[in-house]
């Protein structure tokens, strides 16, 4: 009868109980059971309770397909296999790096249409994109240069600027776009573009060396394709130092898969991708150094002419 006699007729509560009690429900209520552990040190302290991560499936799973290129032409490039010359891996990591470009395109816009964009894949995005056009780039200028006459600490040291330049463009683009950002450009080149640039050349020597080599092309065509790979590995340098500058220069440019698969398009940029068509079918793979040279040096040239009084 004693405890029914207490839920039937409570006893009264001093103020601090009554403080203490609507404290608790207002903990229960917002799932923070912290608070009340330091008034009551006798009281153990209880776990604080988070917010369950979902995930967007396809936009996560493209993203870490993007990862998982970048790592992969690592491998390859960095591989002592035997049966590989330098040229066969380099190939297939520059190959790699496009393979991450693509995934890198995709899962975007696949998060932009199906309405499952989030803080979480922006930046397992950026963690990606460092792997793929930061780092795997960078091993590739090493294993370029590596045999050949230029200090290997002088290429060394290049790679490791061009992967700091893609972080710094990976942080700040990530400080400086609001979600409501239409995505139409950048500010400075895209790193995907930069790695890019890179790739269209470790892919495209294995085509020049066969130029130099083929008899059955006339002597200047192979003395002109011998001497720019005497070349290439100096000028591989200096194109990387000017691609890490132009990451986190201000240099404006579009967005070309956006506008690809977005809207009409005018008759001139028809009549270049025609142009880019024919110049891939006639140079073959030589084709992409060229149309990614023209996409990273045109908006500088043009920002620096049109400054001229």
């Amino acid at each position: 009868m004693s405890e029914l006699k207490r839920e039937l007729h409570p006893t009264p509560k001093s103020a601090d109980a009554t403080v203490t009690d609507s404290l608790e429900q207002k903990e229960s209520a917002t799932g923070d059971t912290d608070v009340l552990s330091n008034d009551h040190p006798g009281r153990p302290r209880e776990p604080k309770r988070r917010r369950r991560l979902t995930l967007a499936v396809l936009p996560t799973m493209l993203t870490l397909g993007n990862g998982v290129c970048g790592l992969a032409a690592i491998a390859i490039a960095m591989s002592d296999n035997p049966e590989w010359t330098n040229e066969t891996q380099l190939l297939i990591a520059g190959t790699l790096i496009f393979g991450g470009m693509l995934f890198d395109a995709l899962d975007g816009s696949a998060a932009r249409m199906t309405g499952q964009e989030s803080q979480f894949g922006a930046e397992l995005d950026s963690l990606c994109d460092a792997i793929t056009f930061g780092t795997a780039p960078a091993v590739i200028v090493w294993q370029y240069s590596y045999g050949m006459a230029m200090p290997q600490k002088l290429s060394w040291g290049i790679g490791v600027l061009f992967t700091l330049c893609v972080l710094i463009r990976l942080a700040r683009f990530n400080v400086e776009t609001d979600e409501d950002d239409s995505h139409d450009g950048f500010d400075g080149l895209p790193s995907p573009a930069a790695a890019g640039t890179l790739a269209s050349f470790a892919i495209a020597m294995p085509e020049l060396a066969g130029y130099a080599s083929d008899s059955s092309y006339p002597e200047s065509v192979q003395w002109t394709a011998q001497r720019l790979l005497d070349g290439s590995q100096f000028f591989m340098a200096g194109l990387t130092l000017v691609l890490a500058y132009l990451m986190v220069s201000r240099f404006q440019y579009k967005h070309v898969f956006q506008q690809l698969v977005q809207g009409r398009r005018a008759p001139h940029q028809i009549g270049q991708a025609l142009f880019v068509l024919i110049g891939a079918s006639v140079l073959h793979w030589l084709a992409l150094p060229v149309v990614f040279c023209y996409y990273a040096f045109a908006p500088p040239l043009q920002s620096l002419l049109q400054r001229k009084p």
